[in-house]
């Protein structure tokens, strides 16, 4: 199985970029793991909220097929202990999924048609944070997922 992180927009802080790298070098030796960047829009300034939320969502779409499955990362979505996200990881890997893909969306959240495609939502918190610090705070829980189900020392229980 191949993971994906679909994101809006570059992250600008070192710092921040430095730990995801480094959660994703990480990863690497348990699945293949990508962030995939989409450029942020242009000229969003001059689009309302809907047209912003309808042109990211056109690109989130054209990355997906429909034998992907793809999972939101949305403040409504399902929240779950580090314990209980490890083991959806292994429902997915032992379904035979080829492809599993996570969105964090832009400053608005999702178009109506990701919402549509989308095959579930999962909540980090039900606290806001900045979709920068939400990658690296992704990453890292899926780094930790993959250690519990190895049963390594990272997580303590």
């Amino acid at each position: 199985m191949k993971i994906t992180l679909l994101t809006i927009g570059k992250t600008d802080n070192t710092e921040l970029q430095s730990l995801m790298d480094d959660y994703t070098k990480r990863l690497g030796y348990y699945i293949s793991f990508e962030m995939e960047v989409i450029p942020d829009v242009k000229n969003a300034k001059n689009l309302s909220e809907a047209l912003q939320k309808q042109a990211e969502g056109e690109e989130i779409l054209k990355r997906t097929t429909m034998a992907d499955v793809l999972v939101l990362l949305d403040e409504k979505g399902k929240t779950f202990t580090s314990e209980g996200f490890s083991q959806f990881l292994q429902k997915k890997m032992n379904s035979g999924l080829k492809n599993l893909i996570f969105v964090i969306g832009g400053p608005y959240g999702f178009s109506d048609a990701v919402y549509s495609r989308a095959n579930g939502k999962v909540s980090l918190s039900s606290m806001t944070f900045s979709h920068q610090m939400v990658r690296l705070f992704f990453i890292e829980q899926l780094y930790r997922g993959f250690t519990i189900l190895r049963n390594e020392p990272y997580h303590h229980r």
